[in-house]
């Protein structure tokens, strides 16, 4: 396998998580009786770009079709985030009627609604039919399609359509050809437009053990020191980053083409380098050990489950999210461990996980069951988890947060 950037022969394993369906491919109760298709999860580090990359074994037309379950809109915490960001780049970059905000991977429109709320024009770009019909009908014109220098190139030089502000919250590291999807950034954004892109940061997944945020659909795993040389590559520079809480901490980069001098370079980004490469991650060492801390989180969790069965609890989880079944299928835990899983999306309600088989259901289950102990898969959102389903205290349930080590709250 060549690096996805440079082209480098990989010789460096990252982590092997061994084979696991696509982490969003749930099931109805027809298909649990049918063969599941499982791929290798074999993470590579790049030693010439450092890149950390998983290979392309499951297509992204496969991941991205019209069964998608993932719809922004049913995290409360993510809605407010989307909004905060709307009112700050309105503020600084002065956004109005006659702007242009696309959005690329603008799923069921739950962000671009708030720039829509303030008469800013917006255009969505959606591979996944399902989530683009929802934005359709909150009147969010979508383009239902892969983006790429082929879309770009369309709507850039057939119909004449440019972006002032072109923004993505985790697609970059969505996206197998990073290099195509970052040429179409080039071409569609205006002279003096701004991209800005939002991205689980490489340094918290390492230094936070969040091995689960690793699955088929994430091809590429971020630093800055790395996608600055992608953008470069491109002719587009980085002017600004900022590091964000969303994720288990993310980065927020803002573009804009190399012969724009209208913005100056924010010091953010030196620094933030500086910080990295103080840490190593321009080096295979920093990447060594990765594998051992996500076994000592298999072994814990699994060794406490065992204990709580053996002793009679009823063991429950929450979120059916992607990186939860990543958890799950790495540590082989099935539905005789876990009872059920609660899950606010109707869409992935009254389905079964992948290869756990583990049923999602709604929150009136919950409240029924009364299980001695909740797992949070979805880890970043745990405040906003425990503050909602606070009631399990009434009959004295506990929290479990498995990652970055073994919690019980």
């Amino acid at each position: 396998m060549e690096c996805r950037f440079c082209k480098t022969e990989l010789e460096h394993v990252f982590i092997d998580l061994v084979n696991s369906p696509a982490s969003n491919s749930f099931l109805t109760e027809q298909q649990l009786n049918e063969p599941e298709t499982f791929y290798p999860l074999k993470v590579y580090t790049c030693h010439q770009c450092f890149l950390v990359q998983v290979d392309e074994y499951k297509k992204s037309d496969a991941i991205f079709d019209s069964n998608y379950v993932y719809f922004s809109s049913y995290s409360t915490s993510w809605l407010q985030h989307a909004k905060k960001y709307t009112e700050m780049m309105t503020e600084r970059f002065g956004y109005n009627e006659n702007s242009l905000v696309i959005e690329l991977a603008s799923n069921d429109g739950y962000l671009l609604q708030y720039f829509q709320e303030k008469n800013i024009p917006v255009m969505g770009i959606e591979p996944t039919a399902n989530t683009a019909e929802v934005a359709i009908g909150k009147g969010i014109k979508t383009v239902i399609d892969f983006f790429g220098a082929e879309l770009a190139d369309r709507f850039a030089n057939t119909w004449e359509v440019k972006a002032d502000l072109l923004l993505g919250n985790n697609v970059l590291a969505h996206v197998p050809d990073i290099m195509d999807f970052v040429l179409g950034m080039k071409i569609i954004l205006k002279d003096t437009g701004v991209v800005t892109m939002e991205f689980p940061h490489l340094m918290q997944l390492v230094d936070n053990n969040q091995f689960d945020t690793i699955y088929h659909e994430h091809f590429s795993y971020l630093s800055l020191y790395t996608v600055k040389q992608i953008f470069e590559s491109q002719g587009l520079e980085l002017f600004d980053v900022d590091e964000i809480p969303t994720h288990g901490g993310s980065l927020r980069i803002y573009a804009k083409h190399m012969e724009d001098e209208s913005k100056p370079i924010s010091t953010n980004i030196a620094a933030l380098l500086k910080k990295e490469t103080d840490k190593g991650l321009n080096t295979l060492t920093y990447y060594d050990h990765f594998q051992q801390k996500a076994l000592k989180v298999k072994l814990d969790l699994t060794d406490f489950l065992i204990q709580q069965k053996r002793a009679g609890k009823k063991m429950a989880a929450y979120g059916a999210a992607a990186k939860g079944n990543t958890l799950l299928n790495y540590c082989g835990i099935k539905n005789d461990l876990i009872d059920f899983v609660v899950d606010a999306n109707p869409h992935k309600q009254d389905k079964f996980l992948p290869a756990s088989h583990i049923p999602v259901v709604n929150e009136q289950h919950l409240k029924d069951a009364k299980p001695d102990y909740i797992i949070i898969l979805p880890w970043n959102l745990k405040e906003e988890i425990m503050g909602q389903l606070s009631y399990i205290k009434g009959w004295e349930g506990k929290f479990v947060v498995p990652i970055p080590e073994l919690q019980i709250i």
